[in-house]
């Protein structure tokens, strides 16, 4: 099942995708609507509405404001090694805030005076969807509601100005997710998912989920041990080799590009890019 999060007439709702159609299943009068109203339709609570044309709504990030948003980084050994970094023991953790949140088709947006060296990183995102601590690696994956499609977007001058990564990588839009999110039943073996992203018309990067080195079912018993995770709450999983500042020349985005981040099974994140000059 393919689940979106959108706004018609100013009520956000959540719609069932099929094909270029949404089947309207839970309404809100607030942006706050997000996965906790998922996992209650998906235990029988729902109840369908009328059935819209995708471009009848305008399409929202499928999460409103998760308590977490938890990204893992140097997760794939082509990625550390385009970065001259060593592989980790264990996963890297940094953290994004809700106000970095958007949804396909919405802008990233960023003023030079803050950053000149913004850069894409495509990532597979699962969502929890249970309340879990100290869960075993091999009970993880039933924890998870569903996958959707992440961009990482990353300031990389304010990324790299110390050790601490979080201000770059939590500017407002600098987490473009969606466009919807795929149940866990219908995606099946998350480690079984090409992703890709184009920067334009140009492919910068081609991985395979396969190619993680801590899999999602670890990322999540590890995570569980130190903190209570909650439904809603978001996990980015790292991105694949091809990020745009370990180029010759790095590319770094710019105003008017347009990223395309595809991951199999779930479909195509879009969202163009405006840069403004204070």
């Amino acid at each position: 099942m393919k689940l979106a999060r959108y706004r018609r007439e100013g009520v956000v709702g959540i719609g069932e995708v099929s094909g270029q159609e949404v089947r309207e299943v839970l309404f809100a009068d607030r942006d706050q609507v997000g996965v906790d109203l998922l996992v209650r339709h998906m235990e029988g609570e729902g109840n369908r509405g009328r059935l819209l044309h995708l471009d009848e709504v305008e399409i929202l990030s499928p999460m409103a404001r998760p308590s977490k948003i938890l990204c893992i980084g140097l997760n794939y050994l082509d990625h550390v090694r385009e970065t001259g970094a060593e592989p980790p023991a264990s996963p890297v953790l940094f953290a994004k805030y809700p106000n970095s949140l958007v949804g396909h088709a919405q802008p990233i947006t960023f003023d030079q005076a803050s950053s000149s060296k913004v850069d894409f990183e495509a990532e597979l995102a699962a969502v929890i969807g249970r309340r879990c601590r100290n869960v075993k690696e091999a009970d993880a994956l039933g924890y998870v509601f569903g996958y959707t499609v992440a961009n990482d977007v990353s300031a990389r001058d304010a990324q790299f100005e110390n050790s601490q990564w979080v201000r770059g990588k939590t500017f407002d839009t600098f987490c473009p997710l969606g466009p919807w999110v795929v149940t866990a039943d219908e995606l099946g073996d998350p480690q079984d998912l090409r992703l890709r992203c184009w920067v334009g018309d140009s492919l910068y990067q081609d991985g395979r989920t396969a190619d993680m080195i801590f899999d999602v079912a670890h990322l999540v018993s590890y995570l569980s041990r130190t903190m209570t995770l909650e439904p809603g709450d978001l996990l980015l999983t790292g991105t694949p080799w091809g990020v745009g500042f370990t180029r010759t020349p790095p590319v770094f985005l710019k105003d008017g590009d347009v990223v395309r981040i595809a991951i199999d099974r779930i479909g195509e994140l879009i969202n163009p890019v405006s840069v403004t000059s204070s």
